[in-house]
């Protein structure tokens, strides 16, 4: 008997925003002209919120930071495109789409502080605290996608992730559980290039990491993650998709971080400073304020009002996390087990007397 093929696949790319802020008005998603503005306060208020937690780590006021340089595109754009009642799932940098939800600018200080207060979220968010080991939240989202299937709720899960999680066992995991179960879930990977030291080229060989999703059911599409209205439409549909029954899909934003992994890092070590200066022109912040003035949507006095009230949202919350003192010592025994077990107790009367 011959050989024959019996499946074939096709893995796709959008492309929106050019880098000198030329659009497709083909492609374009049903933004508003407000829409648009909010995004780009959206972004400029996430960055001015990482650079200010830069300079607090570097003077001693916070812990470890990982900046978000450079991907407020993939974050905004995409946190954008959720409702308030859909669930998100962050992994350690994703400050832009906890802003972008409404999450409280003291609270994201609070703990990067390192008060794990921070990250109770306020009651009408549905914001999962930051997960820091690798991809451990992804079944967590697939979990959760399932839940709001069987109790026939119109909602998705966005879990989000970097390229260095799709190594992980947790990620195929939560891939297959949602494939199978149709789970409605949409996994957002921010293809940032480097996992801490670790280049693409030595997480996979496959030509994509969108691709990854066929093996599992469903589909998987590459954008260019510097691109806003392309993270916009993209995640618009895959959540839309997702709450009328079609099942999970993964996006995988192309895009790139111009800063160190995280404050503990020196990526001068591994990485070419003529990599990081071609990303530069490819700002996702710098590409929508191009179409902005071009299309009259921007001037130089909404661009100054916008960076004034940034500046004095962060004063404001980080005035107020300062006046916050510090949470009670028994607190890193209380959330551990339901009841103390006899070593914690034991712990507890030792430390609090």
């Amino acid at each position: 008997m011959p050989e024959k093929s019996i499946a074939s696949f096709d893995v796709k790319r959008l492309e929106i925003l050019d880098e000198e802020g030329n659009a497709d008005k083909t492609l374009m998603p049903g933004l508003s002209g407000g829409e648009i503005k909010h995004i780009y306060e959206m972004m400029l208020l996430s960055r001015a919120f990482d650079e200010r937690a830069l300079q607090l780590q570097r003077e001693g006021r916070l812990g470890t930071y990982a900046s978000i340089r450079g991907q407020e595109a993939a974050q905004v754009a995409s946190a954008f495109a959720a409702e308030k009642t859909d669930w998100i799932f962050p992994s350690f940098r994703e400050t832009g789409v906890q802003i972008t939800m409404g999450y409280p600018l003291y609270m994201l200080f609070q703990y990067w502080s390192g008060d794990e207060r921070g990250m109770k979220c306020p009651g009408g968010l549905n914001v999962f605290p930051v997960c820091v080991p690798v991809g451990t939240h992804l079944p967590h989202a697939a979990g959760a996608a399932m839940a709001m299937k069987i109790r026939g709720e119109k909602k998705a899960a966005l879990a989000y992730f970097g390229d260095g999680a799709t190594s992980k066992g947790d990620f195929h995991e939560a891939f297959n559980l949602a494939g199978v179960f149709r789970a409605p879930a949409v996994f957002i990977c921010q293809n940032n290039q480097w996992a801490i030291s670790v280049p693409l080229s030595r997480q996979t060989a496959a030509g994509t990491l969108a691709q990854k999703a066929l093996a599992y059911g469903f589909t998987g599409l590459q954008v260019d993650g510097n691109d806003v209205f392309a993270v916009y439409k993209a995640a618009k549909e895959a959540i839309e998709k997702a709450k009328s029954g079609g099942g999970p899909s993964f996006i995988e934003c192309f895009t790139y971080r111009l800063s160190d992994h995280t404050t503990a890092d020196d990526s001068t070590r591994y990485r070419p400073a003529q990599e990081v200066e071609e990303w530069k022109g490819r700002d996702p912040v710098k590409r929508l304020r191009l179409y902005m003035e071009k299309e009259g949507l921007l001037d130089g006095e909404f661009q100054k009002q916008t960076e004034e009230q940034a500046e004095k949202a962060i004063d404001e919350a980080y005035h107020k996390m300062e006046e916050i003192g510090p949470p009670p010592a028994n607190d890193m025994f209380a959330y551990t087990f339901e009841k103390p077990s006899p070593g914690e107790a034991q712990q507890m009367r030792e430390f609090l007397g």
